[in-house]
């Protein structure tokens, strides 16, 4: 269990910081940067639960910020340690069946989608854009420093589940705003 009596140790104030097994690295490292992005995707899914309110998409969101948090374990932990929390299979699967069960009555896609509507749904597509950059930076990672591939999966997927629940919601509000290619053009 976590337990925090002082929020500052000053143990960064020289530029590095501790992971879970005991080493340190500078808080400009690849690692650092996957942690950090994953605590903004984090941060981001938490705007857009203020922005919708209580309800179905919520409780859904409120499970993917606890899988975030176990995602930056997973990253914070080095190597193989034993007992470390990792992201699991079944965490990517159960995002699969929630994306099965919002896609399966929208509309098939004939546009793209922007990223606009109600505050709800555009801070839906916020998450996404700010998931995938978290995605991005762990890929980078694990291109230097081998990762979970479970890890790697549940980014990949948590998009592409942030992406379908603001088309579930847009439905729900008369509709997804699309793409016009061109349709600004004098």
């Amino acid at each position: 269990m976590v337990k925090l009596n002082k929020i500052y140790t000053r143990t960064g104030d020289g530029g590095s910081a501790g992971l879970v097994d005991g080493s340190r690295v500078s808080k400009s490292s690849l690692r650092m940067t996957a942690i950090g992005e994953i605590d903004e995707a984090n941060a981001a899914v938490g705007v857009a639960i203020a922005g919708l309110g209580r309800g179905e998409v919520t409780d859904t969101l409120l499970r993917i910020q606890n899988d975030l948090f176990d995602a930056g374990a997973d990253v914070a932990t080095p190597g193989d340690v034993e007992g470390a929390l990792r992201i699991v299979p079944g965490q990517s699967e159960r995002l699969e069946r929630e994306i099965d069960a919002m896609n399966a009555d929208l509309a098939p896609l004939t546009s793209f989608i922007l990223p606009s509507g109600s505050p709800g749904v555009s801070t839906l597509h916020l998450a996404r854009a700010v998931a995938r950059r978290a995605e991005r930076a762990a890929v980078a990672l694990n291109e230097a420093e081998s990762l979970n591939t479970h890890l790697l999966a549940y980014l990949n997927r948590l998009s592409d589940h942030l992406f379908v629940a603001a088309r579930f919601v847009a439905a729900r509000e008369g509709g997804d705003v699309l793409w016009k290619p061109g349709g600004t053009r004098d």
